[in-house]
């Protein structure tokens, strides 16, 4: 059961992880490139987290540094998934440019973290051969979400929009 205590830090980076982007990326002060300079960031703190890290671990463990020598299908399918992360991340930046107001980071980040456990489980279903073996508690789950992402997208708090006759006109 000690998996669970990394998926409840991972639960916790990843929940706190768009509002801290959104946050970067309005404070760049650059409102056009501002999302990108803070993905260069993210990407940094990739590259201390995700190759610095696990470079000094394995030194320490004894395990190989040479990872030219790792192998072939390992490392291809470790590049693609590193690849996809970081598509996401930026997919991430560029929704919070389309979005109107800030009150959004909550709907894009449900849209994502609802979405991404169903694909999750498409993909890893179809990988596995599983699909003999669905049973109506996984499709019910796989609704659920989809449910539970759309009620938080749709009843997201957003302040209230300001009525007509509270804008002041300018006389023409």
């Amino acid at each position: 059961m000690n998996f669970l205590y990394y998926a409840l830090i991972t639960v916790v980076c990843w929940g706190t992880y768009g509002v801290c982007m959104h946050i970067g990326s309005t404070n760049m002060g650059d409102k056009e490139n501002g999302r990108i300079m803070a993905f260069l960031w993210v990407g940094l703190a990739y590259f201390l987290t995700a190759v610095v890290a696990p470079l000094i671990i394995l030194k320490l463990k004894g395990g190989n540094i040479a990872f030219w020598a790792y192998p072939t299908k390992g490392w291809q399918w470790s590049l693609i998934a590193g690849t996809l992360g970081a598509i996401g991340a930026l997919g991430v930046l560029l929704a919070f440019g389309k979005m109107s107001s800030p009150a959004y980071v909550p709907v894009i980040m449900s849209i994502i973290f609802a979405g991404a456990p169903m694909v999750n489980a498409v993909v890893s279903t179809t990988k596995e051969g599983n699909w003999s073996y669905v049973k109506w508690p996984f499709v019910l789950g796989i609704a659920m979400a989809a449910f539970g992402g759309y009620l938080i997208t749709k009843h997201a708090p957003k302040p209230p929009k300001v009525p007509l006759d509270t804008v002041a006109t300018k006389p023409s």
